[in-house]
C-alpha cells in the first residue's frame, strides 16, 4: 500500500509544472495575435495580465506607449491600430516583467505594486524586498516632443475613425480631431496627449 501511494506520489509530483530557469520564472502565455483589416488582435492579451497579475488597463497603457500606436481593450483581447508583430507584443510585454513584476532580489514574480510618496515601489512577497520601479526614460525627452499640449500644428487627415472623427499623424503621434473629412487639411490646436495618442480641434483664428 506504501509503494503505490509512494508511487503515486512520485507521479504527481512529475505531473507538476517543472521550474522555468532563469529569467522565466513563471508561464506567461505567448501573444496571440491575429490581423483583421488594418488592426492587430491580441486575443489573449486579460490571459497574460491575469498570469503577471497586473492591471490590464495600465499594462495596456505601457503597451501603446512602448509599440507607439493606438489600441482599446475589448472584452479580453486588445485591438491596435496598424500592423504589430507577435514579437513585438512578446518583447514589450517581457520588458514590462522585468520593470514591474520581477524581483531584482529573488527573481521570483511573487511581488505587488505599491505607492509610497507618490513613488511607485515594487514589493516582492516572497523574500520581503522593496525597491523603486525604474522605468526607462528614453520617452521622456520633453524637448524632442513633436507635438505640445496648447499648441497649434497645420496637419492633413487621413482617415476617419468609427465614431467619425478625422484621424491625422504627424511624427509618432495619432490625432483625432472632430468635425473634420479625409483629405482635409487643417490647423488643429492640442488640448491632450495621451502617450502618442493626442485629441484636438479645429483652430479658428
Amino acid at each position: 500500500m506504501t509503494a503505490s501511494y509512494d508511487s503515486l506520489l512520485k507521479r504527481a509530483k512529475e505531473a507538476l509544472p517543472k521550474p522555468i530557469a532563469s529569467g522565466d520564472r513563471f508561464q506567461v502565455p505567448e501573444p496571440d495575435i491575429i490581423v483583421e483589416g488594418k488592426t492587430t488582435v491580441l486575443r489573449n492579451f486579460v490571459d497574460i495580465t491575469t498570469a503577471i497579475n497586473r492591471d490590464a488597463n495600465a499594462v495596456l497603457q505601457y503597451l501603446l506607449r512602448e509599440l507607439g500606436t493606438a489600441g482599446a481593450l475589448e472584452e479580453r483581447r486588445v485591438v491596435f491600430k496598424g500592423k504589430v508583430t507577435a514579437q513585438q507584443v512578446a518583447d514589450r510585454v517581457r520588458s514590462y516583467i522585468d520593470t514591474y513584476v520581477i524581483c531584482s532580489e529573488c527573481n521570483r514574480p511573487d511581488t505587488r505594486l505599491v505607492k509610497e510618496d507618490r513613488i511607485q515601489m515594487l514589493e516582492c512577497d516572497a523574500c520581503g524586498a522593496r525597491r523603486p520601479v525604474k522605468v526607462a526614460r528614453k520617452a521622456q525627452k520633453v524637448e524632442e516632443r513633436v507635438l505640445v499640449e496648447g499648441k497649434v500644428y497645420e496637419v492633413m487627415i487621413q482617415d476617419v475613425g468609427k465614431k467619425g472623427d478625422g484621424i491625422a499623424k504627424k511624427d509618432k503621434y495619432i490625432i483625432y480631431i472632430p468635425g473634420t473629412a479625409k483629405g482635409q487639411i487643417v490647423k488643429v490646436f492640442i488640448e491632450k496627449i495621451a502617450g502618442t495618442v493626442a485629441f484636438g480641434r479645429i483652430h479658428r483664428e
